[in-house]
């Protein structure tokens, strides 16, 4: 006979199902609205103005030093993710934050197919940041935006995450919209997923109700983050992959 297992956490009161269809439904017209108002704020963000940025700027990839313009591939539009880096530092002591977002960005065929290049400009060197690339196994073009930061990064603060969205015209181009800090969970599904679940994100600023877990705390144990080493490196660590960037 097996044991019960006893478990404590906090759930919601159990109700019958037309209770909770009559709940959710109410719930339902404010998720309406929300997507309503993000709808609005599109249309907003698709009016701005924009301003122009020296095409000529150069970033790094693998074959060496090449220009922003060459940097959209060809394409209309580029969406650019500014990467935090630690420089001299292991894959260990990178950045828990541009992991989790950068890491989600896999599958670029959609956006290419708007005519849109989405590509990782990394603050750090090339290098040793390509090692962090090939250690995580992405496959997203990666640049290394080192030397041209002041200029990519007018009236911001380097070394902070990014997602800027630029647009060309020939040979001149044009930035259109950035954003910062929780502007860049666009790029994450998984903070989605987890908004829809009864426990959310279990961390500490969420208003949930008393009891609620919120095991995942702030810095200095970050919410991205198991053991001292972001969460999705583990799985690249049991495949026998160094995390020595050197």
């Amino acid at each position: 006979m097996k044991r019960a297992i006893h478990d404590s956490t906090a759930l919601p009161p159990v109700v019958d199902r037309t209770t909770f269809t009559a709940d959710l439904e109410e719930l339902r017209v404010r998720e309406k609205a929300h997507t309503r108002a993000a709808d609005e704020i599109a249309a907003h963000r698709r009016r701005l103005p924009m301003v122009e940025v020296d095409a000529n700027l150069t970033v790094t990839g693998p074959d060496g030093p090449v220009t922003l313009l060459d940097a959209f591939d060809g394409r209309k539009q580029l969406l650019a993710y500014y990467y935090m880096w630690h420089t001299g530092h292991r894959a260990a002591e990178q950045c828990p934050g541009c992991t989790w977002c950068a890491g989600q960005i896999q599958e670029i065929s959609y956006l290419q197919s708007r005519d849109i290049t989405f590509a990782v400009f990394c603050q750090g060197p090339y290098t040793e940041s390509r090692a962090y690339y090939d250690f995580m196994g992405w496959k997203m073009p990666w640049y290394s935006a080192l030397g041209s930061l002041e200029q990519l990064l007018v009236g911001r603060t380097i070394g902070q995450m990014y997602l800027t969205a630029y647009v060309r015209q020939g040979d001149r181009v044009y930035e259109t919209y950035w954003t910062t800090m929780r502007g860049v969970e666009v790029m994450d599904n998984n903070y989605a997923l987890m908004d829809l679940t009864i426990y959310g994100r279990q961390e500490p600023y969420e208003d949930s109700p008393a009891g609620w877990p919120k095991q995942w705390a702030e810095p200095p144990q970050s919410p991205k983050v198991i053991d001292g080493r972001p969460i999705a490196q583990w799985s690249r660590i049991a495949a026998g992959r160094s995390d020595d960037l050197t």
